[in-house]
């Protein structure tokens, strides 16, 4: 029998929008149970400088050039993850924290991911143990530090009985999937970011509007098709430089073939882009991984462009069967908050938490380091 641990997971992905909290219980192995879901929307000031920096951070140097606006948005993100805790009135005084921060800048070539998030400070505030740096032992370890949710999404497939082997697509800022042959027990995972998400189609909708994203894909659903533009952004796809990358950043990608396009256009046209990449990335990677997989589990915020879906599926073979994650009494929204509950009992128990066949690092590897105390 295991020792039970209560822990909560916070989240913030790359669509910068808010916190998703997560408080389970579990083993850290082989079991899970859910106990509370809640999102937490970002004050309209963190959410703009977010994006702001984002864009304005394209290379290691241009977080040093602007360390000290960082600092302030890292105390400022930090104050909004402790008013989260505070707000959950957590009385076990024995939970674990999984704090991942908000991913400000990510190259793994470079060895360096870097989550905006005061591990010291949050400790201060809250006097809760914290883990983490999720992603440091990995890149060290010659990992791309992403994705880490692989491990969690085989305990679901596990728990809920799901018919294996499954593919596991969340859709985020970014898209990944997981390719779960056996269960939890098993390394036999596969995963990887296989491209732009919501990433793309959120940059033009907030550029070019006073919204945040295409609810429902209703801007994309009216705009107009562009063969031409299509095909060229298709072209410098195909022949960009890193295809052998197993995670990404969103500066990654590129929206600027969209310019000068309507607001509906552009929606449209870079919702087939990305749907086409997810498209063709999933088919290849069934091809060369487990060509028997049927069913496609969908979660993430993405799960509800239904014109981003609709479209996914239609680049996907008739024979596959795309479904959301919703339908096997999972919420799709709190994936990633649950895993990194999940994983920051794992790191206190040094369990590993990324594999080779999930994010390239040479040996399977725990990750994300504890603070219960001040120096």
């Amino acid at each position: 029998m295991h020792k039970k641990y209560t822990s909560l997971g916070l989240m913030s992905g790359t669509s910068g929008d808010g916190v998703d909290a997560s408080i389970i219980d579990s083993n850290g192995i082989d079991q899970f149970e859910v106990i509370k879901d809640k999102y937490f929307e970002y004050d309209s000031d963190i959410y703009q400088d977010i994006h702001n920096f984002k864009e304005k951070i394209l290379n290691i140097k241009d977080l040093e050039k602007y360390s000290k606006e960082l600092l302030d948005l890292e105390r400022k993100i930090t104050l909004f993850h402790a008013k989260v805790i505070n707000q959950l009135k957590l009385n076990n005084k024995d939970i674990l924290v999984g704090f991942h921060g908000q991913t400000i800048y990510h190259n793994p070539k470079e060895k360096i991911s870097r989550q905006l998030g005061d591990e010291k400070l949050l400790y201060q505030l809250t006097q809760k143990k914290i883990i983490f740096d999720f992603r440091k032992n990995d890149i060290q370890n010659g990992g791309e530090g992403a994705p880490l949710a692989p491990i969690f999404h085989q305990l679901i497939a596990t728990q809920k009985k799901i018919i294996l082997p499954v593919c596991v697509l969340n859709i985020g800022g970014i898209s990944n999937i997981t390719i779960i042959k056996k269960k939890i027990g098993s390394e036999e995972l596969y995963s990887k970011d296989i491209g732009p998400g919501n990433c793309l189609i959120d940059s033009w909708v907030r550029k070019n509007s006073n919204k945040k994203f295409d609810r429902d894909g209703k801007l994309a659903l009216s705009g107009k098709k562009n063969d031409i533009i299509f095909e060229q952004a298709q072209e410098l796809y195909a022949n960009r430089i890193n295809k052998k990358k197993l995670s990404f950043d969103t500066n990654d990608f590129d929206i600027s073939f969209a310019r000068g396009l309507s607001l509906e256009d552009g929606a449209k046209i870079l919702t087939d882009f990305t749907a086409s990449i997810i498209g063709h990335e999933i088919s290849s990677s069934l091809l060369k991984i487990d060509n028997s997989v049927k069913d496609i589990l969908i979660c993430g915020g993405g799960r509800k462009n239904k014109v981003l879906v609709k479209k996914i599926k239609e680049n996907l073979s008739t024979n596959i069967n795309l479904k959301l994650i919703d339908d096997y009494n999972i919420d799709g929204d709190f994936i990633e908050s649950q895993a990194f509950a999940f994983l920051a009992i794992r790191s206190i128990l040094k369990l590993p938490i990324s594999f080779p066949k999930t994010t390239g690092c040479l040996k399977s590897c725990s990750g994300g380091e504890l603070i219960e105390k001040l120096d």
